[in-house]
C-alpha cells in the first residue's frame, strides 16, 4: 500500500460469499443479478417460461395498472433481513483504519451500511433502498416510511397535496440511466486508487465492469473470485472498455487473482495483515447486535399487524 494508504473496493454484482440465509443471496447480499430477479419475477407474475429481464420489468412498470408485483418483489428483496458477511465488515474495517477511498457496489441490499460504513464511502451503481421518490412530482420519502407502508400490504402512494403518484424504491432497473454519484466520484476517485481490490463480480455489466482499467497503470489490482474472468481479447473491446487483466500474461506486473469466495478472500488477506482476529471478533459482536435488532422488528412489526387487524375486524 502506498504511503497515502488509500484503497477502493469494488464488490459486484456476483457476490459469492459463505453463510448464505438462503440459495438466491449467494452469502446474505440481495444481488442485482440478472438470473436472481429474473427468476423471482418469473415467479411473481407467475410465468412459466424465463423471459429476457427487461421484458418482465416492462411487465412489472409501476406506472402501470397493477403495480403490486413491483411491491411484493420488493418486499422480498428488502433489506435488513439479512446480515452483513464477513467481506462487508472488511470494507468496514478499510474505513475505520483510514484506508478506504471509496466502495463501489452494483448491489441494492445496503449491507455496507448495516455493517457500519459511512454512507459518503459507498457508491451504489444500481441504486438503494434507503430513498425513494414519488415518480410523479419527486417528492422523496425515507426508508422508514417506505419499509412499513409496503409491509402493512399497502402501495406506496405520494402524501403531498394533488398528488396520487406511485412512490417507487430509488433502484435501478434496466434501461435506466445510472445515479449521477456514480459518474461523479468514478470522474475523481479512480486517479487516486492505489490499489483496487475486486470482490465476487463476473465483470460482464457494463459500464461498471470496465472502470476497474480506470486506475493508473501503476496501482495493483487484487480480484478475489470463484473464477478468473475480466481478461478482454477481442481488440475491438480492448479499445472500448480497456484492456482488462492480465493474469497470465508475461508482462503482467500488478494483476493478482485469488480463487474462492469473497469472504474467504477477505479472511486471508486479513489474516496476512495481522487483522484476522479482530475481523472474527468485529462479524460476531455485529451478527449478535443484529439477531437482537432483527428480533425486535419482528416483535413490533407483528404487534402493528395484529393492531391493524383487531381495528379492521380481522381483515387486512
Amino acid at each position: 500500500m502506498s504511503k497515502e494508504q488509500k484503497d477502493k473496493d469494488i464488490p459486484g454484482s456476483d457476490e459469492a460469499t459463505g453463510g448464505s440465509t438462503d440459495e438466491s443471496t449467494k452469502g446474505g447480499s440481495l444481488i442485482d443479478a440478472t438470473d436472481f430477479l429474473t427468476a423471482l419475477l418469473s415467479q411473481q407474475l407467475q410465468v412459466s417460461d424465463k423471459p429476457p429481464p427487461e421484458k418482465l420489468l416492462d411487465e412489472l412498470t409501476i406506472e402501470g395498472e397493477n403495480p403490486e408485483p413491483f411491491f411484493t418483489l420488493a418486499r422480498e428483496l428488502w433489506p435488513g433481513e439479512f446480515k452483513p458477511t464477513p467481506c462487508h465488515y472488511f470494507i468496514r474495517m478499510l474505513h475505520d483504519k483510514g484506508l478506504l477511498l471509496r466502495q463501489y457496489t452494483q448491489n441494492i441490499d445496503s449491507l455496507e451500511i448495516n455493517a457500519g460504513l459511512d454512507p459518503d464511502k459507498i457508491v451504489e451503481a444500481h441504486g438503494t433502498f434507503r430513498t425513494s421518490h414519488c415518480r410523479k412530482c419527486r417528492e422523496m420519502y425515507d426508508q422508514d416510511w417506505m419499509k412499513k407502508t409496503i409491509f402493512s400490504g399497502g402501495i406506496p402512494t405520494c402524501e403531498k397535496d394533488n398528488c396520487d403518484g406511485v412512490v417507487k424504491p430509488d433502484i435501478v432497473f434496466f434501461g435506466e440511466s445510472l445515479p449521477h454519484r456514480f459518474l461523479e466520484c468514478v470522474e475523481k476517485d479512480f486517479e487516486k486508487c492505489d490499489l483496487l481490490i475486486i470482490l465476487g463480480t463476473s465483470l460482464v455489466v457494463h459500464p461498471f465492469a470496465s472502470i476497474v482499467n480506470r486506475v493508473p497503470e501503476t496501482t495493483p489490482r487484487l480480484y478475489i473470485n470463484l473464477e478468473k474472468t475480466g481478461v478482454i481479447s477481442d481488440p475491438i473491446m480492448s479499445m472500448i472498455f480497456g484492456s482488462g487483466f492480465k493474469f497470465d500474461q508475461e508482462d503482467n506486473y500488478r494483476d493478482v487473482f485469488w480463487e474462492g469466495t469473497c469472504d474467504d478472500g477477505c479472511y486471508h488477506l486479513a489474516d496476512e495483515v495481522g487483522w484476522g482476529k479482530e475481523l472474527r471478533k468485529l462479524v460476531e459482536a455485529e451478527h449478535k447486535k443484529l439477531d437482537a435488532k432483527f428480533a425486535k422488528e419482528k416483535a413490533e412489526l407483528a404487534k402493528e399487524n395484529s393492531k391493524q387487524k383487531q381495528e379492521t375486524g380481522g381483515k387486512l
